[in-house]
C-alpha cells in the first residue's frame, strides 16, 4: 500500500508491505496563492434544523479540542487548577496509542468538557483555558 502523508507542508510518499514502512519520496508543498472567488448567486434554502449548542465558553479562553477520535483514558487537572504552557491535560487513546494533550499555554482551567472514559471525535471541546 502506498500513502501520501502531508505534515507541515511536506508530502511523505510511504509505502507499507507486510508490516514494514519505507519512505519512498518527500517533497515541499508550497502553497498557491489564492484566486478570489466569484460570489455564488443566493438559492433559496430550507429551514434546517438548528445545529446543537456548543458547550458555553468564557470570554478571552482558549479551546483545546480534539485532534483525533478516540477515548479519554484520563484527565490530569481540573477546574480552576493553574496550569504551564506544555503541561499535560488529558491522555487520548486513538488506534491504541496513548496520546498526551498539553496545555497550550500558562492559564487557569475554566472547563472541563470530557470525562474518563468518554469517547470523542475530532474536534470536540475537551477544555477550556482561561
Amino acid at each position: 500500500m502506498k500513502y501520501v502523508v502531508r505534515i507541515n507542508n511536506k508530502d511523505y510518499e510511504v509505502v507499507v508491505e507486510k508490516g514494514q514502512a519505507n519512505l519512498v519520496n518527500t517533497t515541499e508543498v508550497v502553497a498557491a496563492p489564492a484566486a478570489p472567488i466569484a460570489a455564488a448567486p443566493a438559492a433559496p434554502v430550507a429551514p434546517a434544523t438548528p445545529a446543537p449548542a456548543a458547550a458555553p465558553q468564557a470570554t478571552g479562553s482558549t479551546a483545546i479540542n480534539s485532534p483525533m477520535p478516540g477515548t479519554i483514558l484520563d484527565v490530569k487537572t481540573s477546574a480552576g487548577q493553574s496550569v504551564k504552557s506544555g503541561e499535560v491535560l488529558v491522555i487520548l487513546e486513538a488506534m491504541k496509542m496513548e496520546n498526551e494533550i498539553v496545555a497550550p499555554r500558562d492559564g487557569v482551567i475554566a472547563q472541563i468538557a470530557v470525562n474518563k472514559g468518554a469517547s470523542v471525535s475530532t474536534g470536540d471541546l475537551l477544555i477550556s483555558l482561561q
